[in-house]
């Protein structure tokens, strides 16, 4: 065994021993150094994460932790394994490896976002028709706040948040753009603006403004369900292709079988 192996080794057990011995906190390591690498944070992080969870109880800091310990760890584990002949390459895929690791979690949530993205998309039309029929008897931010029991768990968080934001007194478009950036669904961004143009009418153009976001959301929804119907027509035009080259098959086989036994006869 050569003396780099013996050395790298040597240091794993007494890095073990004195963590065993509780002379050295790695979660306290990790805790402290978190910070520094919040900058590597995506923007859309704590969305996707509610996306595949579902629910508003989510650790975003814990689990953003548990990413920057494995990248570390990574990095670590890469250097020991390069120690008995380092170089500056080598440091430099020690890094890149930690980073990778680092990126593995959100490139997950990202491929998950975009697998279910027709899903989330046809979630928001059916909830602004739940709140259209609120806004007809309630103002804008009271609609809103009552919506929150009965719209989709991925919107709640959000929804939350907007009302917040509302009652300490923001009456700016503020709040509704910052929620339709944490949903980037497809035309969030205008039917907040909508939404937001409502909520500042008079009571006497409220009934246009009404009918107009009616009419906006009659177009998603007719959207919605053309992608619905256009999904289910690609299903069936695959399924009847698959019968099709299965009956294909079938009675080809049955030819051949029977060219074969006419001439063994």
């Amino acid at each position: 065994m050569s003396t780099g192996i013996m050395f790298i080794i040597i240091v794993a057990l007494v890095l073990f021993l004195m963590w065993y011995n509780k002379k050295v906190d790695f979660n306290k390591f990790i805790q402290e150094a978190e910070p520094y690498f919040r900058f590597l944070m995506e923007d859309d992080y704590e969305f996707l994460l509610n996306i595949k969870y579902k629910t508003g109880d989510i650790d975003v800091n814990k689990l953003y932790s548990d990413r920057v310990r494995n990248g570390l760890i990574a990095i670590v584990a890469l250097v020991f394994l390069f120690l008995s002949d380092f170089k500056f390459v080598y440091a430099l895929i020690a890094v890149a490896g930690g980073y990778l690791i680092f990126k593995y979690p959100y490139m997950q949530l990202k491929n998950y976002y975009k697998a279910n993205l027709h899903n989330i998309n046809l979630m928001l039309p059916y909830y602004l028709k739940s709140l259209e029929i609120l806004i007809q008897h309630y103002t804008v931010p009271v609609a809103l706040h009552k919506s929150i029991d009965s719209a989709p768990e991925i919107f709640k968080p959000g929804l939350q948040r907007l009302v917040s934001k509302i009652e300490a007194g923001d009456s700016s478009i503020d709040p509704y753009m910052d929620f339709a950036k944490e949903y980037p669904v497809r035309d969030s961004m205008r039917m907040m603006r909508l939404l937001y143009r409502l909520g500042l009418g008079s009571q006497e153009r409220k009934e246009e403004q009404l009918m107009m976001f009616s009419r906006t959301i009659s177009t998603l929804q007719n959207k919605s369900r053309e992608q619905k119907y256009k999904e289910r027509l690609d299903k069936m035009e695959g399924k009847t292709m698959v019968m099709l080259f299965v009956t294909g098959g079938g009675i080809l086989v049955i030819l051949l079988f029977a060219m074969m036994s006419m001439m063994n006869l």
